[in-house]
């Protein structure tokens, strides 16, 4: 099993002394000691606004880091598609692709806070359709060797062939799920999948559930599976003074920046979103000690090893970790990443192994 660098840039806090400019930097820095570390991959979420996070273009950021690495993977947390037009993302992805010399992982989700489609003048309500016929289009213009039309509900154009074309052939790419139409989305293009564990523990019953569900999707689309890929929120801690800061952060981050960004009131949230209403009624009522391995490793190293040990068996092959969150100094954060890499992720198979004997 791999091991990736993950970030939202949450950033959206009370009383925040955090400069946004200097929490760009500070994880673009992060991402670069990833490749120094050995992780597999960087994955840096797009947010705008403020709203939740406040790293707004992860394609140029990993496209800096692209030049600086020579072997992380570099990878939108997700690419918000309904925000863009799809000629555009295919563009720039294949791009990157290019000049990172085929180290794209390409992942793609519709977000779920209306306040980031506001100004861009996009149907938040209706972002399910755009979001469906817009990555058929990024996978038709990746693919084609000659110029393609199209004619669609919300997208509508004639002759076009993009270039650069990806190194890669094909392009891989992933779909961000908390619901059961992305996992169909993802199945029906033969997409791999990438899912956050508390998401899929409220919603399905945990990760195995999801696994099975999109695996039997893909089956039944006639398609082979993808590789299945989960995030998770990473606290290290030794004493029982660190494990209450460390619970209290991530709690903070529930309830500061993932409730107002999620869809709450049922007279508002479109019918593709209603789910996440219970999801943020059990946000409000999570206390510290309430926090499991469903969402946060907590702990040691034998803790976290023995955590992810089921994440293995369940059939995910990388794991993307959330280390930054919650107003965790950028200190503290590089030396998390780096115990990590030391003490757990040799437990497991992978090219970090590789990477470290090298």
């Amino acid at each position: 099993m791999e091991f990736g660098y993950f970030t939202l840039s949450d950033n959206h806090y009370d009383n925040n002394p955090r400069d946004a400019n200097q929490f760009v930097s500070d994880i673009t820095a992060e991402a670069l000691y990833a490749d120094q570390l050995g992780m597999h991959s960087a994955w840096i979420g797009e947010h705008h606004f403020n709203s939740l996070g406040v790293l707004s273009s992860p394609e140029l950021v990993l496209s800096y880091i692209a030049a600086k690495t020579k072997h992380i993977r570099l990878a939108p947390a997700v690419n918000v598609t309904p925000l863009h037009h799809p000629i555009r993302v295919a563009e720039q992805w294949a791009t990157l692709d290019l000049l990172s010399n085929g180290r794209v992982d390409f992942a793609s989700g519709r977000g779920y806070d209306a306040r980031e489609y506001e100004p861009f003048k996009v149907d938040f309500a209706n972002n399910q359709s755009i979001f469906e016929e817009g990555m058929e289009i990024v996978q038709k213009l990746w693919a084609a060797e000659d110029r393609i039309s199209h004619h669609g509900k919300h997208y509508q154009f004639e002759d076009v062939r993009i270039t650069p074309k990806p190194v890669q052939k094909p392009l891989p790419a992933y779909i961000g799920s908390f619901s059961k139409p992305s996992i169909e989305l993802a199945a029906r293009l033969g997409y791999g999948l990438i899912v956050a564990p508390f998401a899929a523990a409220m919603s399905y019953g945990g990760l195995k559930q999801v696994a099975d569900l999109y695996n039997e999707t893909c089956i039944k689309h006639g398609r082979k599976p993808g590789r299945l890929m989960c995030s998770y929120f990473t606290h290290f801690y030794d004493t029982p003074q660190q494990e209450a800061a460390q619970r209290e952060r991530q709690i903070r981050y529930y309830k500061e920046c993932v409730i107002p960004a999620f869809p709450s009131d049922p007279k508002t949230a479109p019918p593709s979103y209603h789910y996440f209403i219970e999801m943020v009624q059990r946000l409000h009522k999570v206390r510290p000690e309430d926090l499991t391995e469903n969402s946060v490793p907590l702990g040691n190293a034998a803790r976290m090893t023995e955590v992810l040990k089921k994440v293995e068996a369940a059939g995910f092959s990388e794991v993307i970790l959330y280390f930054n969150v919650g107003m965790k100094p950028h200190a503290q954060v590089k030396e998390e990443m780096d115990r990590f890499m030391r003490e757990v992720a040799p437990n497991f198979e992978g090219k970090h192994k590789l990477r470290r004997a090298a």
